[in-house]
């Protein structure tokens, strides 16, 4: 038997607890069901073998609520991991722990995103599990500065134990093959005169490098014993190999057997742990790099913010701002925090949040935005958000999220990790005895096996995807684009139909009213008094459109004694004891109003590109009051752009078919999705997803989120409403339209950089195993020597992190 525990969404009383329960009791394999009103907890008893979340959450939701397995993620730095083969075993461990929901670990950050039920997990069970796979599970918040001086520390402690390890390989490498290059030995140590002295001395150099590469023989045996064997195990199952054969060399020629002299096997353990420490310094720095962006972000944020306390201007942490407290911005200062500016006027540069160069002025009333740069005059304003709320500080989230994601076409590589080490140890262990067997000796034998070992470390196949999607994310959030997954990023480049929101996306969202037409010789400004009567307590941009032109006339607004709003028509009100209908076609048709006579005028108006709103009175109709909406100048150019990238556009949109048709023609539109209610959104996309195309849906306004989060992507203007934001996968800061086809091309990139990344790391391990293997030798060609092998593994990490960085140069085409 299984206990769980449910969030349920949607009760509001006893009867609605009783639903639940019974809902629950009613599944087989159920023994025991309780519902808690105050908590609104489901506690659930059954078996598993019967019963799985799905089934009890299918039931809930027949009964009209919802059931929300209760989990909450957090974010740990893992320590000690080397390769893909650590990724997997961390994951591994922390997916077996019962309660959690999931594990997502990213080499390159070194960070796991974890997902787990705290009623049945605590921290420490997740930290003890990683700690039982080899591993260690950091909890703390670190900040930029304490985490680049820890990168800082970690690359300089590679750097010193690389340079510690080359003063006593170099004179390892000359003595044991300095003969090879005609360079004569002094007598004393000389091979063929004393050949103990020579074996003693190889051995007193190769043990200070041992020391120091006493990390891989820590991590690498544990994780084996563990039964995760990871990166480290090779180098240390294969250098131990060379070390342990050395000693038996040096026992051999203690008792007389001079011949081994020339079977010592310490430059070959020696060099390929000073190599391999030279990739993993050369590693550790170039992944430093691929954060910068995200190091950039934060380094924003000032330390100090100048408040007004008691009537004295006082300097304090930026941690101690609180929201209410009155901020001064000086000139040439950052922003402290998010606010509302109280006293004051003043341009600010918010080129950091929105890649916006021209500065943007404001007055009492206007939001300001922390880290943003004060240009010419003092201001004060009152702190709205602070701390993780600020808009920085979302966006640094939302960034470090989509870092620490995985894309899926990272699978692939996880999978193949998770059996590569095991795989290549049998390869080493049967090809060495393959090639004994065959007749070869000992020494033959263990340069196969250790060959094997060192060139397969799969590091190059674990940074190959989380490092392109470190620098794609980085660069995106430069360009003002917040792409806020690796999954995202990667469906994306997919992408064959975009599907654009009418107003406020394609058009500014600022209507203005062109054209009063009235019947029967009613005055003009009568029926607009009517108008903004009835649009005075509606919120619709067409309405506030009509209110505002009677504000400017000096147009008396009358009280209203009835409102109602149809949504997707119009509405409904009694004016002065009339009943008045403002809205469109259908509104007038399901009301039985006769349009006839104003519909030439109404064709015309729309062929302009205008929207034309019936207005009738009593049964009776009255006029058209029509508004339009400017197009934004760069929808053309980049709906242009999107049409030679080989991508289909619609246009989706409440307005009727010959207003959205007038738009359409403007800017170049292929399909017109017209006279669609909010609530239908999300079935057009859906439509066109039936096709068998990929979807994108951009968006800025509340009835855009169900077609946001329809779409394969979702695409929210940043100057939208916090909803469309959140059900989107990509963010524009800017609202300018050319970031759609930016945000496309990046992803392009960043997916092309990916695939020639996991090309590099996966045709290296298949080219280097077979030559390490002996299949060269077999034809004639040489034998790798396990020395050139650790070179070419730790070349093969750095060139896929190098590779990774070439993104750093993108720039969008025009």
């Amino acid at each position: 038997m299984v206990n769980k525990t449910f969030k349920i969404e949607g009760m509001t009383c006893a009867a609605c607890a009783r639903a639940v329960e019974k809902a629950s009791q009613k599944i087989d394999g159920v023994s025991d069901a309780n519902v808690n009103l105050a908590t609104e907890k489901l506690n659930i008893e059954y078996d598993e073998s019967k019963v799985d979340v799905n089934k009890i959450q299918n039931a809930v939701e027949k009964a009209g609520y919802k059931a929300v397995v209760e989990a909450v993620g957090k974010t740990f730095k893992i320590e000690g991991m080397t390769c893909a083969s650590c990724v997997r075993a961390v994951e591994r461990a922390t997916r077996k722990i019962d309660g959690v929901v999931e594990s997502n670990v990213n080499l390159a950050t070194e960070n796991m995103n974890i997902t787990y039920e705290p009623s049945k997990v605590r921290v420490s069970d997740i930290k003890k599990a990683v700690e039982a796979a080899g591993y260690k599970a950091l909890d703390q918040e670190i900040s930029v500065d304490e985490d680049k001086e820890k990168k800082l520390q970690e690359s300089n402690l590679l750097w010193k134990k690389f340079i510690f390890s080359l003063i006593f390989t170099v004179p390892l490498l000359t003595i044991s093959m300095g003969h090879m290059f005609g360079l004569k030995l002094p007598a004393a140590i000389d091979p063929m005169m004393h050949p103990l002295s020579f074996a003693v001395i190889q051995l007193a150099l190769v043990i200070p490098v041992i020391i120091a590469g006493s990390r891989f023989y820590k991590v690498g045996f544990k994780t084996l014993i563990k039964g995760s064997p990871n990166m480290d195990s090779l180098v240390a199952i294969g250098t131990s190999a060379a070390f342990l054969y050395g000693l038996y060399a040096v026992f051999e020629i203690i008792s007389g057997n001079t011949q081994y002299v020339h079977d010592l096997y310490f430059e070959s353990a020696a060099t390929i742990i000073t190599l391999i420490t030279l990739g993993k310094y050369l590693e550790s720095v170039t992944k430093g790099k691929t954060s910068e962006a995200i190091k950039k972000l934060m380094g924003l944020t000032p330390k100090t913010a100048i408040i007004i306390n008691n009537g004295k201007e006082v300097e304090i942490s930026i941690d101690e701002v609180e929201a209410g407290d009155i901020v001064i911005a000086k000139p040439g200062e950052r922003l402290a925090v998010d606010g509302e500016v109280v006293e004051g006027s003043t341009s600010v540069d918010e080129s950091m949040l929105t890649g916006e160069s021209i500065p943007v002025e404001k007055n009492i009333g206007d939001k300001v935005i922390g880290a943003s740069i004060n240009k010419n005059g003092m201001i004060k304003y009152r702190a709205t958000k602070v701390g993780k709320d600020t808009a920085l500080a979302q966006i640094i989230k939302l960034v470090e999220d989509a870092q620490g994601s995985k894309a899926p076409i990272a699978k692939l590589a996880d999978i193949i990790a998770g059996y590569f080490v095991p795989v290549v140890i049998s390869l080493a262990v049967i090809s060495s005895l393959a090639w004994y067997f065959s007749g070869k000796d000992t020494v033959f034998s263990l340069t196969i096996f250790i060959s094997v070992l060192v060139i397969a470390c799969p590091c190059a196949l674990g940074l190959a995807t989380p490092t392109a999607i470190m620098v794609g994310t980085g660069k995106g959030a430069e360009h003002g684009v917040l792409i806020k997954s690796g999954a995202a990023l990667e469906t994306t480049h997919k992408i064959q139909t975009i599907v654009f929101d009418k107003t406020g996306t394609i058009t500014e969202g600022n209507p203005k009213v062109t054209d009063i037409i009235t019947t029967n010789n009613l005055h003009k400004d009568y029926l607009l008094q009517l108008a903004a009567s009835a649009e005075k307590g509606s919120e619709h941009p067409l309405g506030e459109a009509i209110v505002k032109e009677a504000a400017e006339k000096g147009v008396e607004i009358k009280k209203l004694d009835y409102f109602k709003a149809i949504p997707g028509e119009g509405i409904e009100v009694k004016i002065d004891g009339s009943d008045i209908l403002l809205g469109n076609r259908k509104l007038m048709e399901k009301s039985n109003v006769e349009i006839k006579s104003m519909e030439e005028s109404s064709h015309e108006l729309a062929k302009q590109g205008k929207t034309p709103m019936y207005i009738s009175v009593d049964g009776n109709i009255a006029g058209i009051i029509a508004v339009a909406d400017t197009v934004k100048e760069n929808s053309k150019k980049a709906i242009d752009k999107l049409h030679k990238m080989g991508i289909e556009v619609a246009m989706i949109t409440g307005d009727n078919r010959r207003t959205a048709e007038a738009i359409a023609k403007q800017v170049g539109i292929d399909r017109v999705l017209a006279e669609v209610l909010p609530q239908d959104k999300a079935n057009e996309v859906k439509k066109i997803q039936l096709e068998g195309r990929k979807v994108a849906m951009v968006g800025d306004g509340i009835n855009d989120a169900p077609a946001l989060a329809q779409s394969d992507i979702g695409i929210a203007i940043g100057s939208g409403t916090d909803v469309a934001i959140e059900s989107a996968d990509i963010v524009l800061m800017r609202s300018d339209l050319m970031d759609v086809p930016t945000a496309i091309q990046l992803s392009k990139k960043t997916i092309k950089n990916i695939k020639e990344n996991l090309f590099w790391a996966f045709g290296y391990n298949s080219l280097g195993i077979p030559v390490a293997m002996g299949v060269l030798y077999l034809f004639g060609g040489p034998l790798l020597n396990p020395m050139i092998a650790a070179a070419a593994m730790s070349f093969s990490s750095v060139s896929v992190l190098t590779n990774a960085l070439r993104l750093k140069r993108f720039k969008p085409v025009d």
